[in-house]
């Protein structure tokens, strides 16, 4: 099965061995069976809330893994109280939700379990600069951040961790190449984005100033 150009790009990410990934609001679950191609040492969690998709899904995966069973299981529950693994390496991937949305799901875990290594693949739908500073926020560090076009738009790809020492930028750092044009159409996407809202007397942040300072 052939991914998009943005699970193509989270999947890439996972480049070490972790006992359990938890592939997060997984739709259909493209992403997960990939993984358990790449992965086939770690157990591959398909977790959504929407009942329907995991029934469906379930069978596919009885259909065409089967004889990998023990490599892969299905959760139908709220993200939000993911059952981390104790004294296991843990990777959890959450994508294709809004920016608000993946702030409460990665928060509520966060709360639920301080004292584990959490590291997290995300790739917000919209409000990048309002989930990264929520990230700085609660400690968390950068392991590697891409920005990936797709179908005409835009999305960056986060991979934190609770335990990395490399700073996490609320605008992006490392993902940046200023002489690709796609970045350069994204970052003045952006800084019109946030003028427009700016231009709202109750917006009190300049943000945009923050994203015009990478064109210096």
């Amino acid at each position: 099965m052939k991914l998009s150009s943005r699970l193509d790009t989270i999947r890439n990410k996972v480049t070490t061995h972790y006992d359990h990934i938890w592939d997060c609001c997984c739709d259909h679950g493209q992403l997960g069976m990939a993984l358990l191609a790449s992965q086939p040492k770690s157990v591959i969690h398909f977790v959504d809330v929407v009942d329907s998709l995991m029934v469906e899904l379930e069978i596919r995966l009885n259909k065409y893994a089967a004889d990998i069973q023990p490599q892969w299981q299905v959760h139908c529950m709220d993200v939000a109280h993911l059952p981390l693994v104790n004294d296991s390496k843990n990777l959890i991937i959450i994508a294709g939700v809004g920016g608000d949305l993946l702030i409460e799901l990665v928060r509520s875990i966060y709360q639920y379990n301080k004292d584990a290594d959490l590291e997290f693949i995300l790739c917000p739908v919209l409000h990048n600069h309002r989930v990264r500073r929520e990230l700085i926020e609660m400690g968390f560090g950068l392991i590697s951040e891409t920005l990936v076009k797709e179908n005409q738009r835009f999305y960056e790809v986060l991979h934190v961790s609770n335990r990395a020492t490399q700073s996490l930028h609320c605008i992006g750092s490392e993902m940046w190449d200023l002489s690709n044009t796609e970045h350069q159409e994204y970052l003045h996407k952006t800084i019109a984005h946030y003028k427009r809202m700016e231009a709202n007397p109750k917006c009190s942040e300049k943000v945009s100033n923050l994203y015009a300072h990478l064109l210096n």
